[in-house]
């Protein structure tokens, strides 16, 4: 297990959502979620086609209502506190979680598994 600094916790809405590219791949591959005072990590790819990134442009990943991440490429839509898809192609199947915490200088730090 390694963890990064993302950023500060400030960095997102509430609510919104921002990526971010921890293994430094030169595209975002985690996204974090911001919602009713929550945080929510997952990986960036669509559960339907495991190589399909969600947003349809730069830290876009939720409903106009924010009220879910959805997947522009097939519009499954995924519930934030749990990773759920709850309509579309993928339904029931999860996003993969990512575990995150917030330091207590507001940092926001994530936990990424070796086999990521």
């Amino acid at each position: 297990m390694t963890t990064v600094v993302l950023g500060k916790l400030t960095d997102i809405p509430e609510p919104g959502a921002k990526g971010f590219d921890p293994w430094g791949v030169g595209q975002d591959t985690l996204l974090v979620v911001r919602s009713g005072g929550g945080i929510y990590a997952y990986r960036d790819l669509c559960p339907h086609y495991g190589d399909t990134r969600l947003p349809w442009k730069k830290d876009k990943y939720l409903s106009p209502q924010a009220t879910t991440i959805v997947c522009a490429a097939h519009g499954a839509q995924f519930e934030i506190t749990t990773g759920r898809c709850i309509s579309g192609p993928c339904l029931n199947q999860y996003l993969s979680k990512v575990p995150v915490q917030v330091l207590a200088n507001g940092d926001l730090l994530a936990t990424l598994s070796e086999s990521d």
